[in-house]
């Protein structure tokens, strides 16, 4: 399906030397794009490139701190001299868990940077290069908790919310450009940023139950929405946020 292939497209995803952005890496890859990871630790980024490359994509990696504002220009400017972005995944994403009134200040300010200011950041950073092409898309990682709230994560519930609006935001202001800019919002899956859930049989008993689908997602059934938004089948998405959660925003 032409509408669905992304051969020849250079797609950068942050935070993909595991879990979702890794996932999501390899979802594009096998749609035909051409792989740009990210991640700061370069060994971490180093072991996943060649993960992928040895199932077949063709990958590069880009290294830097999401969370600075000047590397990040730097490093997309640079490899912007040798190639091109069309497709931005901001992926990169953190979690600390508790009680709001006793939540450390600068754990809040850590959580916002990695979860908000850095697909602010990248998307930018980006966007002025996909302007001036006047095409691109940019697929923002949201969450569930981007509708719902749990107890312990309101800083995190907080950044993902915001990350829906910012997702409106560059809509709004890009999509007359020839961007697209839209969000995927995942619901509970097994991931090593869960892993302390997954492995907890009280809390995965309580998700199974509150879950219409009745279990943990997969990473893998999050690729599809990210090659749709990623691709011309929606040219005429924008500012929208795609909940992947088994049903669990749509029930009491």
């Amino acid at each position: 399906m032409p509408n669905f292939d992304l051969t020849g497209r250079v797609a950068l995803v942050t935070g993909s030397s595991k879990g979702i952005g890794f996932a999501l890496s390899q979802g594009l890859a096998e749609a035909g794009a051409r792989i740009l990871m990210n991640a700061r630790n370069v060994d971490d980024l180093d072991a996943a490139a060649e993960r992928l490359r040895g199932a077949g994509a063709t990958v590069d990696t880009l290294p830097f701190d999401v969370t600075d504002a000047q590397a990040v220009r730097d490093a997309i400017d640079g490899y912007e001299k040798m190639g091109q972005i069309d497709i931005l995944i901001n992926n990169a994403g953190m979690q600390h868990r508790g009680p709001l009134e006793e939540f450390e200040i600068e754990a809040f300010d850590r959580l916002m940077r990695t979860n908000l200011h850095s697909a602010f950041y990248v998307g930018q950073a980006v966007a002025r290069h996909m302007i001036g092409r006047r095409q691109g898309k940019i697929i923002n990682i949201a969450s569930v908790q981007t509708r719902l709230a749990r107890p312990g994560i309101a800083p995190y519930t907080a950044s993902k919310g915001a990350i829906a609006n910012l997702t409106k935001g560059m809509a709004t202001d890009w999509a007359k450009h020839g961007l697209n800019c839209n969000a995927i919002a995942p619901g509970y899956f097994d991931t090593p940023l869960n892993a302390a859930l997954v492995a907890d049989p009280e809390f995965s008993a309580w998700l199974e139950k509150r879950t219409p689908q009745g279990r943990w997602g997969r990473i893998e059934e999050l690729q599809g929405a990210a090659v749709f938004l990623a691709s011309e089948a929606a040219s005429f998405v924008n500012g929208h946020t795609l909940f992947v959660d088994g049903g669990i925003t749509a029930s009491l």
